[in-house]
């Protein structure tokens, strides 16, 4: 073969190789031509490749005391949140503590701040057993366990918190309530009236990571904006200025014909907000939901915190806000009461 010919057989595999070397991995920042996407875009398709959807997250999230106590508290790897003396009960136990853990905790939990329970359970949950995460009311304990779910650990919550485990430890009696009457004709409106259209929205979440892939940005955004502290709003701040806030309803449509809603929220059905769905949300806005307690809409609001938006629980939820005539899911009756278990004191 011609000198010439063979150079130029081998200029054509030099050019080959380098087009394929171009062409071989997808680059999810389009630094090889591709669109450039951004760090929400990268993260929401990482999360939908991984089946980080919320109705997957919200999935059986809670677990109620009768159930963990019957299932033996062994078999769980319980973390507790309670870190403070918020209860402001050190006296009651012998244990004479200086935070509600160490005043009275399930037998074998371990005492572990919101900040670290990812860590803190990679490195010392070395049985692998399920998670239960504590705390008073259940609503920290929802940023924790979306926390522990999106790193694909079994978690869930004590629903209603240590309130439910002993009545020691009752904090829902006391935030129980009805002020939504106080607003009706301002910031409530009474049952039967028709939900707002959902609008819809083209912009996107900023989120400023400096990371490249989906699992970096996530945990990024696990440690800045979910496990540094609960995104909580109090039910009075919402009522006195609700035009302040994009505030969701997570009830059906039948509960909201019942019981009535904020003034100015959108209903949602549970199971509708989606990553396909997220462009009801306005990003330059704050997003408060409610629920019936709070927990879910913890849930939430952490997996929406996630992806950036700034979203919050309204904490005690419809049993903060017309507590009286709920039929169901109702704080004191039936079997959502304390159920004065054993629990130890100490550290």
């Amino acid at each position: 073969m011609k000198r010439w010919m063979m150079l130029g057989v081998a200029l054509v595999a030099f050019v080959g190789v380098g087009l394929l070397a171009g062409c071989s991995d997808d680059d999810e920042n389009g630094d090889n031509g591709g669109p450039t996407l951004t760090e929400f875009e990268i993260l929401k398709n990482y999360m939908m490749e991984n089946e980080l959807d919320l109705p997957e997250m919200l999935g059986t999230f809670t677990i109620g005391a009768q159930t963990l106590f019957d299932a033996g508290t062994e078999n769980y790897f319980v973390m507790d949140l309670r870190t403070d003396d918020k209860h402001g009960v050190g006296d009651f136990s012998e244990g004479n503590g200086t935070t509600d853990f160490e005043d009275g905790h399930i037998p074998g939990a371990h005492m572990v701040s919101l900040a670290n329970v990812v860590d803190y359970e990679a490195a010392n949950n070395t049985e692998n057993l399920p998670v239960v995460c504590v705390c008073y009311t259940g609503h920290s304990a929802g940023h924790a366990v979306m926390a522990l779910r999106l790193q694909g650990v079994e978690a869930q919550s004590l629903a209603w918190g240590m309130s439910a485990w002993h009545s020691d430890f009752d904090m829902w009696s006391t935030k129980v309530g009805d002020i939504a009457y106080d607003y009706v004709g301002t910031c409530w409106e009474e049952p039967e009236t028709t939900p707002p259209a959902l609008e819809s929205f083209t912009n996107m979440p900023q989120i400023d990571s400096g990371e490249s892939n989906g699992a970096a940005i996530l945990e990024y955004q696990l440690d800045t904006a979910v496990l540094d502290g609960l995104n909580g709003v109090a039910n009075t701040v919402v009522l006195e200025d609700c035009d302040d806030y994009q505030v969701f309803c997570y009830w059906t449509i039948a509960d909201w014909n019942l019981y009535g809603n904020i003034a100015g929220s959108f209903q949602v059905t549970p199971g509708d907000l989606t990553l396909e769905s997220l462009d009801m949300l306005d990003p330059d806005e704050t997003q408060v939901f409610y629920c019936w307690s709070g927990q879910t809409a913890s849930m939430t609001a952490a997996w929406l915190n996630v992806l950036g938006y700034d979203a919050h629980t309204l904490i005690f939820s419809a049993n903060g806000i017309i507590h009286a005539d709920l039929l169901e899911k109702k704080w004191g009756e039936g079997s959502l009461v304390p159920l004065d278990f054993d629990y130890d004191t100490g550290p």
